[in-house]
This record gives structure tokens, sequence and C-alpha cells, in this order.
């Protein structure tokens, strides 16, 4: 097994398209062609879970948060990244990080929040626009079927619930090809007029090259009339944040209890209690505040997030109650949902889960 086989797994998951333009994700360290002889997986990767990777023989760390964010200049250790990096490298321990883009993904982050908080009835707090394409193009009508499914095989026509979605036009198109041509219907040098069928198709974004490859393989054409374009689309299954209801609801005092033995929180923020129950919720892990609005249209009771400033918790306007659980506590357990991924998609190999507790933020 080499590298690239592990990240298909987890770009299945949370393709790296998805990611927000800021971040810096995929593989930061190391050639994918290497042979792997274990995988750990981390939240963060600082020199002691590198040190981890050694002493477990994994040469591959999957990491939740990139060490490398921004460009680094020079490799002298000054800094703990550039120490994480450069003993990496020393010991050929590739680096592959998701961030945002597993926080997009409909199985990611904030649906590991609510398996954690046993939340039913999920949806995308905010939905990410321009991740779907439509694809349009001209086949011969009696090519058209085969085409078509060429295109489903290849993942385009699923919107929402449904696949194997279309919409097909009848009519006639002309060519007339040059001496240097040579078209697979009609002569070179002549006027042909040949039934053909409009297909148009939506797909992710991030299939774009594989609908293209099964358009080229499976038309006919020498050229092949085509165009793709970028809808506006809200994405309903990628996106984030995300929001889910309580089996039952809970007062205040009782919901915040919950939330602390739910997610090893050490102490919890929280703006002013509304003296009302709390069923709907709203959760996003990390840094949040900027979706506390997107909360309360969405007519969360609540909003779990981290990284609130004391101006934030204004922002609750007694509609919603703003609860603070920390960064690495709203996150801390996303190391275990990429673990139990990565051994249902390779079972004959040993997927290790780090034990090394990477929070920067200590308690008194």
């Amino acid at each position: 097994m080499i590298v690239q086989d592990v990240i298909n797994h987890l770009e299945e998951l949370a393709p790296l398209a998805y990611a927000e333009d800021f971040d810096n994700v995929g593989l930061l360290v190391g050639n994918k062609q290497s042979e792997i002889t274990g995988v750990l997986v981390a939240l963060d990767t600082l020199e002691t879970v590198v040190d981890e990777a050694i002493q477990e023989n994994c040469n591959l760390i999957v990491s939740f948060h990139p060490i490398i964010f921004k460009g680094l200049k020079k490799l002298t250790g000054a800094t703990y990244v550039e120490r994480a990096v450069m003993k990496a490298i020393k010991h050929d321990i590739a680096i592959y990080s998701m961030h945002t883009a597993l926080d997009n993904a409909f199985k990611g982050v904030n649906d590991m929040i609510c398996s954690r908080l046993q939340l039913k009835n999920r949806r995308i707090l905010i939905p990410q626009t321009e991740t779907i394409k439509k694809l349009t193009t001209y086949v011969p009508k009696a090519e058209a079927e085969h085409l078509r499914n060429a295109l489903f095989n290849s993942g385009g026509g699923n919107i929402g619930n449904y696949s194997n979605c279309s919409f097909n036009v009848e009519g006639y198109g002309t060519y007339k090809g040059n001496e240097h041509s040579n078209p697979s219907i009609g002569q070179k040098e002549q006027m042909h007029t040949e039934a053909e069928t409009k297909i148009s198709i939506t797909f992710p974004k991030h299939l774009e090259q594989e609908i293209l490859r099964a358009l080229f393989q499976n038309h006919s054409y020498e050229e092949v009339a085509y165009e793709v374009t970028t809808l506006e689309n809200k994405n309903q299954h990628i996106g984030m944040g995300m929001v889910g209801e309580l089996e039952e609801a809970l007062d205040e005092q009782d919901f915040l209890a919950f939330i602390k033995q739910k997610m090893e929180a050490k102490c919890i923020k929280h703006s002013s209690f509304l003296n009302k129950k709390i069923k709907k919720i709203a959760v996003l892990g990390g840094s949040g505040s900027f979706a506390i609005e997107a909360a309360k249209r969405a007519g969360a009771e609540a909003f779990i997030t981290a990284d609130l400033k004391y101006h934030d918790f204004f922002m609750d306007e007694n509609k919603l109650l703003l609860v603070d659980v920390g960064h690495y506590e709203s996150e801390q357990f996303t190391k275990n949902g990429l673990v139990a991924h990565l051994t249902k998609k390779i079972t004959n190999f040993a997927i290790i889960l780090s034990k090394t507790n990477t929070n920067p933020v200590k308690y008194f």
C-alpha cells in the first residue's frame, strides 16, 4: 500500500475541492508513491506526534490541522512548525492534512459532533455555493443512452436522493469537416446533418475530470462539442456547520451539563440563559462566531462552537444560547472518526489513533 491509496480513501470522505480558499490541505510532506509502514491519525502534527509516529513505525501522519499553514521561507528549527517538518522529513514521514475539506464534508467534523451528541434530523448549517456544475453536450441520437450511462457511472446526474438525472432534447446538428478532418459520421469536406440528442447533467465539482474523461471516451465525434458551467445552487450536502435535534428537550442547565460531559470539556463559556427548553441545536467545530447569524436563521435554540470573543456573546440577541466548549474540545473526536473511516476502508492494515494530547490550552 502506498500513500496515494490512503489519500484516495480520505478524499472519498472529504474531497479537497471543498476546502476553503485560505486553507492549506492535502499532502504537505512526503511522496505520494511511498510505501506505507503504518498510519497515525492525529489532530495536530506537532514534534511530539512525529515522535509518536516514529515509535509506532508509522510513516504517514493523517492530521486534521495543517502543520504548514503559511509559506515556509526557511527550515532552521527555530519554530515548532519547522521542527516538526524537519523531523518528519528526516525520518521519511509523510504528512497529509484535511482541515476545512473535512469541515465542509457532510460526514465530517460537524457530523461527528452531532453523533457525539446523538442528534437526529441533521442538515448542513451553511451550504456551499458554486460546488455544483452542469455539463451540456450533443451526441448522435443512437449513442445517447450509452453516453448517458457512462456519465451516470462516473458520478454525474445525482441530485439529492435521486440518481441518473438528466435533461434531453432532440434536434439536428450540422457540420462540415475540412481536408484534415476525420469525421466518424459523414464525409470530410461535405456538409452533414445528424439527428442528435442534447444531454445536460449536473455533477459535484470535484468529479469534473472523471466526467470529462467519460465524455471523451464514450463520444464518437472527432471534435466533441460541450460546455461546463458552474451553478449557484446551494449544495445541501457540502458546507460549514450542522443543525440537528436532541431526542428530548432539556432545560438550559441540564443541557450545558450534557454538553460538558459529552464533549469532555473542562469548562464551558455561555451566553445568558433564556429560560427555555433546548432541543434544536446548531454546531460548528473550531472557530465559529461567523455562523451565529446562520444558527439564528436556522431556528436553533443553542449554538455550540469555539473561540467566541467577548462581544460575540452579545450577538445572541436573546434568541439562542451561545456555547463555547473550546477549540480543541470541539474537534478532538475528529481523529476518532477518521480512524473509523479508514479502518472500514482498509481492513488488512493497522490504523493507529494518536494518544498525544495536542491541546495548547491548559486549565487551572
